[in-house]
């Protein structure tokens, strides 16, 4: 029998990864700047440099010599002395973006080059752009359509109601459900110009505020039009935080989470 407050419901645990923690990439890596590619490598390293995502760490026989600039400085960090570097692509410039380890670097990370994720126009894992920063490996996202019924209130105001939810389980966050367009009150809603993008989802198409009743909380609802292809059954659909709605399941009020999306 199912328990509304049982398994379904519950959220992916996190997997900690010890910081310095390293292994290899199994995929293959670019990215770009300027519409040249400045890395393109099979051969990338993860290093965790915090537990809960990882960084690309590139070999620099991997990156494009031409495009590198030697700022004749260095720098310590965690896995020792790195030579500084910055980027150029024609009037492009990103100074100090490239830390090049040296041999006093651990042995399996002496002469690969760790770039600042922002100072790329794109990242590429094979031949689909990630977003924000690395996927983490251990991080798992899966898209499961349901007949649960799903009731959104803000205020005693009805947002969204369905039965045929799409519910995203994802290691570390909330549960979300994601509705159909038909099933959300629109009226309720303003639609603002926010776009925030998700390594594992890809880039919002829309976001949604309260129009009334708690019209001062900002942002209730979003939507992807165009996700990973992992997330394809989100496509379209709209999701609601859980923690700034009231969100029902079968009728049992759900508890609101506290995350770092809580205000």
């Amino acid at each position: 029998m199912l328990n509304t407050e049982g398994d379904l419901m519950r959220d992916y645990p996190q997997v900690i990864v010890p910081i310095d923690h390293i292994e290899p990439v199994p995929r293959r890596i670019r990215a770009v700047l300027a519409g040249e590619v400045v890395l393109d490598t099979i051969r990338a390293q993860y290093v965790w440099e915090s537990p809960n995502y990882p960084q690309y760490y590139i070999p620099v026989a991997d990156v494009n010599p031409l495009l590198l600039v030697d700022e004749k400085a260095t720098a310590q960090g965690p896995n020792g002395t790195a030579q500084l570097h910055g980027l150029q692509v024609g009037g492009t410039n990103r100074p100090r973006s490239v830390r090049i380890l040296t041999p006093e670097a651990p042995s399996s990370l002496a002469g690969t080059a760790r770039f600042d994720w922002d100072a790329l126009d794109a990242w590429f894992e094979e031949d689909e752009e990630v977003f924000v920063h690395p996927r983490n490996p251990y991080t798992r996202v899966d898209a499961l359509r349901s007949t649960r019924h799903v009731r959104v209130e803000a205020g005693g105001t009805v947002l969204a109601e369905s039965s045929s939810p799409v519910i995203v389980f994802e290691t570390g966050l909330p549960t979300r459900y994601y509705l159909n367009r038909t099933e959300v009150h629109f009226e309720h809603l303003i639609a603002t110009d926010t776009v925030t993008a998700c390594p594992y989802k890809g880039q919002t198409s829309g976001y949604w505020s309260l129009g009334t009743g708690e019209a001062t909380r900002h942002e209730v609802a979003w939507t992807y039009d165009f996700p990973t292809h992992q997330l394809l059954p989100i496509a379209g659909l709209i999701a609601f935080y859980n923690e700034r709605v009231d969100i029902r399941v079968d009728g049992t009020l759900r508890p609101r989470p506290t995350t770092q999306f809580s205000k």
